[in-house]
């Protein structure tokens, strides 16, 4: 879990362009009638102008459409972009792509320098810092689906709303296989539209809450998340986000859906807790993966950022002898 947004420097026009350039790519991105998406509640306009982003329905200067170059793969950032604004740019274009026959899928987790991403007691409040919640956001509006498991929803109880930036709402779907969660939850409110997607051996129903339900197939006691991209590419959705926990993002990489993988390391020891990824036991360090990966920091944070699409032995690189000072 991530510290509550604070408000970033007004002094920002070129951050704030670059990231209207941004949405505007992702809609190209989702085609000539891109799926509907849900604006954020109407109260939460003041904090996104705030936070130097700018207010919902701001032009992107004409200058800004330049920075983003389009190809057949996506997007590139071209030599002429501000330096301000190229990080901005460098992080969030890969996640502006079209998509193919299923979702462009992307998972994120914060967690300690000793590897977890909450207590044994499962207290996440905070793990990463304020400016990786911003990110958060974003990648929430850059998508148009956002996913978690149930678990999240029973301990953090959250709204999975874009309000710390521009942008409008995606899609929440709550992963619930026996569908426990009970229907007072704020995630099946009317804050945005939310898919509630159960096995189809659980209790049936057409709504719960404000909420859509839509029962999947089980394979081997887990929802079959395969289907899931598959039917929510048939909604329209371009980009998912899956946001949560560590046992539904590790559940996403064990059955390789996953193009993007995030990994913000805060600044934090916690001792024994929560795990953020479980996956597999492997016998040698050959058969372990080891993606290609940028890296960027958040305030106090380190995010890596792993293209699990990109060629084998991408990451791998002779040794430089030189070390850098990146804070």
């Amino acid at each position: 879990m991530s510290a509550p947004a604070r408000s970033a420097p007004t002094d920002e026009p070129l951050q704030s362009a670059a990231w209207r350039a941004l949405l505007a790519a992702a809609g190209a991105a989702g085609g000539p009638t891109p799926r509907p998406r849900h604006a954020a509640p109407a109260e939460h306009g003041r904090e996104r102008a705030d936070s130097g982003i700018g207010t919902a329905g701001a032009r992107v200067p004409l200058e800004a459409h330049a920075w983003l170059l389009p190809g057949e793969a996506g997007w590139t950032v071209a030599p002429s972009a501000p330096a301000a604004a190229r990080a901005l740019l460098e992080l969030y274009a890969p996640i502006c792509a079209p998509a193919g026959e299923r979702p462009l899928t992307i998972a994120h987790l914060g967690q300690s320098l000793d590897g977890w991403i909450a207590t044994e007691s499962g207290d996440s409040y905070y793990v990463t810092g304020p400016d990786n919640v911003v990110h958060l956001h974003r990648l929430r509006a850059l998508c148009d689906a956002v996913v978690v498991g149930a678990g999240t929803i029973a301990c953090d109880d959250p709204l999975l709303t874009v309000r710390h930036v521009e942008g409008e709402n995606p899609l929440r779907v709550i992963i619930d296989p026996r569908r426990r969660l009970g229907a007072e939850r704020r995630v099946f409110g009317r804050d945005a539209a939310t898919l509630l997607v159960y096995g189809d051996d659980a209790p049936c129903g057409r709504t719960h809450g404000d909420a859509e339900v839509v029962a999947l197939p089980l394979r081997a006691g887990r929802l079959d998340l395969a289907a899931l991209l598959t039917a929510l590419r048939e909604r329209g959705c371009r980009a998912v986000f899956v946001e949560g926990g560590g046992a539904t993002v590790s559940n996403f990489l064990e059955a390789d859906l996953l193009d993007r993988l995030q990994i913000a390391i805060a600044p934090l020891v916690t001792g024994n807790g929560r795990p953020g990824l479980s996956l597999p036991a492997r016998e040698r360090i050959a058969e372990c993966l080891r993606p290609a990966h940028r890296v960027f920091t958040m305030g106090g944070d380190v995010l890596f950022d792993c293209d699990l699409r990109a060629p084998r032995g991408a990451a791998r690189r002779a040794a430089s002898g030189e070390i850098a000072q990146v804070i």
